[in-house]
């Protein structure tokens, strides 16, 4: 349990908790020991010791991280002067921002009262009503703090000192100030007092830029634009461990450092992949355009890489002639077993996805997802050739636009154009159920005939189901003299070169190119 009642101090009837601050975290902290109010009854007290000492204990542990980030390094006293007003100024920023972090960490925090009498006495020490010892006791922690930073070089007992010690007396009362506020809700609170009003703001001084806020404004940046589909659900996750790791949200503050950290740490539980791939890769991209946007001044993640190990392939990345007969004769013989509970019989939807779906991207190179997604509507015929058009508003497309693909002469010639024009309105796929999301829909099909597929033995150790044929689809097209550029166009592959955004690949040149694919002998007693 944190916090004993050795941590609980009485001071004429009010009660605190209290944590004397180790020597050499001192000038962190800026006191010899820290206090928590609790209020005037002891029992109630004694209850929320617990929680006060652990947010104690937080503010110590923070100021161990600043002492490691400073490497405890001497810095030669006056070597980074500062007026005493600036001084003021960046001690009661560096309060607000500590209290932002607190109350990111600790909900128990917003309840705790603020100690009555420190604010009385601080305002007493802004007045110039108190001894030189008095304000010591209040401030002279904070003075030490910003001597060992190379700020000042004031001596107790100077009119500087003095000066110096009423300004931060009035800086620590307009944060405590602001921490009363926030604790009713109210975040608009400005400081009022001329000291910090009329202070010149220190020229290297730049205010925090959240992490969390960089990550949204890109993600609205990508949308906009309509592209980056699906990258908040994915890297959501990623900003908020890190941010977690890191114990703060400050873009600004964060190092090479901290990235390699929390890189290593992540390495324990992910793999090299996923931490080079997706947790690096997406704090890198998000820094890389705050940059080019002016929202920050340098990427510190832009050269934290984590290498990948080559993996070792002992097969081709498509199916090759015989598998994917294999799997195209057991989707085309697809029965569904008979029961005579009706709850517990396959959905003809179903049935028809696990049917149709692998012959589909067969022949046209598309994600099972973006196939189970399909509707009647999508499927038409122009002029004499019938096409489907694979859609983001039916459920999701990953490269974001539409494209039309032309249907197999195998395809027709097996019924797939009966199938649809006998099919309801809606999803081809998937029931069409009221309220139902269509890429959720789409994809748990997929999912569901991949199972199948998995569960049947067909699909090759090594091979995915879905992009197995994306994989083949390419090869087999270059086997056939298909551009790739043609190629590309078809699978929704984005162009390789700017040279390739010029002219369009015509529904016409996708004809050809389908037409130039071999039919699969699925009829045929012996496999090729």
């Amino acid at each position: 349990m944190a916090g004993t009642v050795r941590n609980l101090l009485n001071r004429d009837g009010r009660y605190f908790a209290r944590l004397v601050v180790p020597k050499e975290l001192r000038q962190f902290v800026g006191k010899t020991e820290l206090r928590s109010a609790l209020g005037p009854d002891r029992r109630e007290a004694i209850k929320k010791l617990p929680g006060a000492v652990a947010l104690l204990q937080h503010e110590i542990a923070l100021a161990e991280r600043r002492a490691a980030d400073a490497g405890q390094r001497h810095v030669t006293t006056g070597r980074y002067p500062l007026a005493a007003d600036q001084i003021a100024l960046r001690n009661y920023q560096s309060r607000l921002a500590f209290d932002d972090e607190i109350r990111n960490t600790y909900p128990v925090y917003a309840t705790l009262e603020v100690d009555a009498d420190l604010a009385h006495d601080l305002q007493k020490g802004a007045a110039g009503a108190l001894g030189d010892d008095h304000l010591e006791a209040l401030v002279g922690e904070r003075i030490e703090r910003f001597r060992a930073l190379g700020n000042t070089t004031v001596e107790k007992g100077s009119t500087d000192w003095r000066s110096l010690a009423r300004m931060l007396c009035a800086s620590e009362y307009e944060a405590l100030s602001r921490v009363v506020e926030r604790n009713e809700g109210d975040w608009t609170g400005r400081p009022a007092s001329p000291v910090l009003v009329n202070a010149q703001p220190v020229a290297d001084e730049k205010p925090p830029v959240s992490l969390k806020r960089l990550f949204k404004d890109y993600v609205a940046s990508r949308v906009i634009i309509g592209k980056g589909r699906g990258i908040e659900k994915r890297w959501t996750p990623v900003f908020t461990d890190l941010v977690k790791f890191i114990g703060h949200d400050d873009a600004r503050r964060l190092s090479k450092q901290n990235l390699m950290d929390w890189r290593d740490a992540r390495l324990k539980t992910l793999s090299a992949k996923t931490v080079g791939d997706v947790n690096l890769a997406s704090v890198r991209t998000v820094l890389k355009w705050a940059v080019e946007n002016d929202k920050l001044e340098e990427n510190v993640a832009e050269k934290v890489r984590q290498q990948v190990p080559k993996k070792q392939r002992s097969r081709e990345k498509g199916f090759t002639d015989k598998e994917a007969v294999v799997i195209l004769r057991a989707s085309r013989d697809h029965m569904p077993t008979v029961s005579d509970n009706a709850a517990t019989m396959e959905h003809p939807a179903t049935t028809a996805a696990k049917r149709w779906s692998p012959l589909l991207c067969a022949f046209s190179g598309a994600r099972i997802a973006e196939i189970t997604q399909l509707r009647k509507e999508d499927v038409r015929k122009e002029g004499n050739v019938h096409v489907m058009r694979i859609r983001p508003d039916a459920g999701s497309v990953k490269a974001g636009d539409y494209r039309d693909v032309p249907l197999h002469s195998q395809l027709i010639d097996m019924g797939f154009i009966e199938f649809v024009e006998g099919s309801p309105g809606g999803p081809l796929f998937y029931p069409n159920r009221k309220g139902a999301k269509p890429a959720t829909a789409a994809k748990t099909v997929a999912g569901r005939v991949s199972e199948w597929l998995q569960g049947l033995g067909v699909i090759p150790e090594g091979v995915p189901p879905s992009h197995g044929w994306r994989h083949r689809f390419k090869t087999v097209g270059r086997e056939e003299g298909i551009s790739d550029r043609v190629l590309d166009a078809i699978q929704g592959h984005a162009s390789k070169t700017q040279g390739d955004d010029y002219g369009d690949v015509t529904l016409k040149a996708r004809k050809a190119a389908i037409d130039r694919f071999p039919s699969y002998p699925i009829d045929q007693k012996t496999l090729i």
